[in-house]
This record gives structure tokens, C-alpha cells and sequence, in this order.
């Protein structure tokens, strides 16, 4: 059984240790070693968590099976009707079983939460990232592209998608 729980300070140990399986494992075909050391610090060391939950306004969810931890969504308001989907991640082992879904869906349900009036919610996706067709199935389009400069030399290659919530 899948539960999906809001995270809180307590929780940064969990969501960096998801993270060092999740992500390089997102990305090991795509980016350089160098680059994903480089992302993983600049997102999810320690200092950078608290830093997003208690400066930045990000709000993370973590999904269980089991009580066993499976993956991470977090999101972020950037503007009065503009949400910025930041994370999302499910680790190798609980792909496949649609725990994805049930974190884009609570983070759907997160917006309209804290919103309440419709609006938009973006995200970043690699280009060459395998996850754009579960964004385009989650009904997101791509809105456009752009290459980010994200410091020590490298950029994220990014389609910016969006999704309207009612």
C-alpha cells in the first residue's frame, strides 16, 4: 500500500539519502558524473534542503510503500498564479508502479491546497530525460525550452512544461 506524507525538516537525512539513489540513477545516461556530484550538492546537500523548505517555500511530500520510503515530490509558488513542480523522483526499485502518478497527483492537490483559485504549474525536464512522455501522460505540455547556466560550467537543457489546475 502506497502512503504519501508531507515532509518536514526531520525528514532532510530521508530525502538526501532518496536523492542519492534517485537522481544519478535519473541521469547516469545524460549527464556527466561531475555534473550530477555537482546538481546533488547544489540541490540536496543537507544545508540546501533546509535552506528550500524554510527560506525558498519549497513543500515536499515522500511516498511510502509499506512504510518502506519509494520517492519524493516537492513544490514551490513562484508567482500569484504560477507553481513550480521542483522534484520528483521514484527510486529504480518502486518504478514501474505508479507511485509517480500519485506524486504528481498530491502535488496537484498541494496547489490547489495553498492556491485556491486556478493556476499553473511548470516544471524543468531534461530534454533527453525518459520522464517527458509521463509528463505529456499527466496532461503537461511543453510550453518551451532553454539552456540554463547552473554554475561551474554546465547547464540544464531543459522543455519547461505546463499544466493548468482548476
Amino acid at each position: 500500500m502506497v502512503s504519501i506524507r508531507k515532509a518536514t525538516t526531520e525528514d532532510i537525512p530521508l530525502i538526501n539519502k532518496l536523492a542519492w539513489i534517485a537522481f544519478p540513477a535519473t541521469y547516469q545516461d545524460i549527464l556527466t558524473k561531475e555534473q550530477i556530484d555537482y546538481m546533488m550538492d547544489w540541490m540536496y546537500s543537507p544545508e540546501n534542503l533546509l535552506k528550500q523548505m524554510t527560506e525558498e517555500g519549497h513543500v515536499y511530500y515522500i511516498a511510502f510503500t509499506d512504510n518502506e520510503p519509494a520517492g519524493y515530490v516537492s513544490i514551490q509558488k513562484e508567482a500569484e498564479d504560477l507553481f513550480h513542480l521542483q522534484k520528483i523522483y521514484v527510486l529504480p526499485k518502486f518504478q514501474k508502479e505508479h507511485i509517480g502518478k500519485l506524486l504528481f497527483c498530491k502535488a496537484k492537490e498541494a496547489v490547489k491546497e495553498i492556491n485556491k483559485k486556478p493556476c499553473r504549474m511548470e516544471l524543468n525536464v531534461n530534454r533527453n530525460n525518459k520522464a517527458l512522455g509521463f509528463y505529456l501522460h499527466m496532461g503537461m505540455k511543453k510550453a518551451s525550452e532553454g539552456d540554463f547556466d547552473i554554475g561551474n560550467g554546465f547547464y540544464m537543457n531543459d522543455y519547461i512544461m505546463s499544466i493548468d489546475i482548476e
